[in-house]
């Protein structure tokens, strides 16, 4: 393995590890600790999904993507489930079940070799290569992370303070 695919892989560990755990999952905790339980459940109408099943819906994607298509372990999602969940999770489960997933895949993820990203996998149906669905799930678990924090803003109209600190009009150039 050459000095630059080492470089790669190592990059998309850590981009991965960053997108899903310090930004996604920080965000969701961020959220859901502002809301009530009942807020957390709460479905405006058939065609909406409450927060918490977006959560349990990102355990099963990142579940059944990375720790069993890529990681191997038996896939027994229920899909259909995520968003019918009907005994809603008290906030701490809830928090601890996606964070213990999203260790899991970090797991599975850090012990990956260059040469599988190439590698083509079938998950839901579908035919990717291991580093297609690295960026599946980042994009996957982002998106709805935006949908938890638009909802969180405007039920609470608060603002989530993800940038608390830091100057976003700084470009880096010189």
């Amino acid at each position: 393995m050459n000095q630059l695919t080492r470089q790669a892989i190592d990059i998309v560990k850590a981009e991965f590890k960053r997108r899903i755990r310090q930004e996604s999952l920080g965000r969701i905790e961020t959220c859901l600790n502002v809301l009530s339980d009942n807020e957390i459940w709460y479905r405006h109408n058939e065609n909406t999904n409450s927060l918490g099943n977006l959560v349990l819906h990102l355990d099963g994607n990142i579940r059944q993507y990375i720790i069993s298509g890529v990681g191997g372990a038996p896939d027994d999602r229920n899909r259909a489930q995520e968003f019918s969940w009907e005994k809603p999770l008290e906030r701490k489960e809830l928090l601890h079940k996606i964070a213990q997933t999203i260790d899991e895949a970090i797991t599975v993820v850090e012990s990956l070799e260059s040469e599988r990203l190439s590698e083509q996998i079938r998950v839901q149906g579908f035919d990717e290569s291991i580093l297609s669905v690295l960026i599946h799930v980042i994009e996957h678990t982002s998106y709805h992370t935006g949908q938890i924090t638009f909802y969180t803003k405007f039920v609470k109209n608060i603002d989530t303070g993800y940038y608390q600190g830091k100057d976003l009009d700084v470009t880096g150039r010189d």
